[in-house]
């Protein structure tokens, strides 16, 4: 049997990602439901191949009319709203396994994404991104999206370690439920390639000892 083995032509300085505990940040309400990796990054945009720029052309055709002139109806062309935390409606990120969705929410400057239920593709882009998906229950969501009409300053503090998620404006907390792998990524800031490069003497290690085959 051939053995696994690290190539030599890894740097193995690791590129971290900015490390996650907890965050309190106004919000971007999003009350849409079944949003799709097209509408999120529409495809005309995924040629380049590098992370950078994406942010952009987040929500591109809904931004922005053929013109190029901004939408004043669309919320992130909403003074009110800004923040780093985007609220969305149930079944997020659905459609296409485009990474590049993940890359302009990142872009645009988003930490964390909460809904009622992303696609699963869409989620594990995002933790590989840097971008926490909370699932929330449908009650809570709700909540959130009507104290933001009444509130456009309202903020949510997401507790990665402790999972919870709690609506400052009337402090009602909700426990959410994370992949214990990544959420140890989140905490240690780093995607799945600097996981595995950052275990790399115990690879190594279980190459040496691998009696198995060449």
């Amino acid at each position: 049997m051939r053995k696994f083995a690290l190539s030599a032509s890894f740097a193995f300085k690791l590129r971290k990602m900015d490390k996650f505990k907890k965050l309190t940040s106004t919000i971007v309400p999003l009350p849409l439901e079944n949003v799709d990796t097209d509408q999120i990054l529409p495809a005309r945009f995924l040629k380049a191949t590098s992370k950078e720029g994406f942010g952009e052309n987040l929500f591109r055709d809904w931004r922005y009319d053929k013109n190029g002139n901004e939408n004043p109806d669309f919320v992130l062309n909403n003074p009110d709203y800004s923040g780093q935390i985007l609220v969305t409606g149930k079944n997020f990120g659905s459609g296409s396994s485009r990474e590049h969705a993940a890359w302009a929410i990142a872009g645009y400057g988003f930490r964390i994404v909460v809904s009622s239920f992303f696609a699963d593709i869409f989620k594990g882009n995002a933790f590989n991104n840097g971008i926490l998906p909370v699932v929330v229950s449908p009650v809570f969501l709700a909540n959130v999206f009507e104290t933001a009409k009444q509130n456009p300053k309202i903020t949510l503090t997401v507790d990665l370690e402790k999972q919870l998620i709690t609506n400052d404006t009337n402090g009602e907390s909700e426990y959410f439920e994370i992949n214990a792998h990544k959420k140890d990524c989140l905490l240690q800031g780093l995607d799945d390639i600097d996981y595995v490069l950052s275990r790399k003497d115990k690879i190594e290690e279980y190459e040496k000892s691998d009696n198995r085959g060449s």
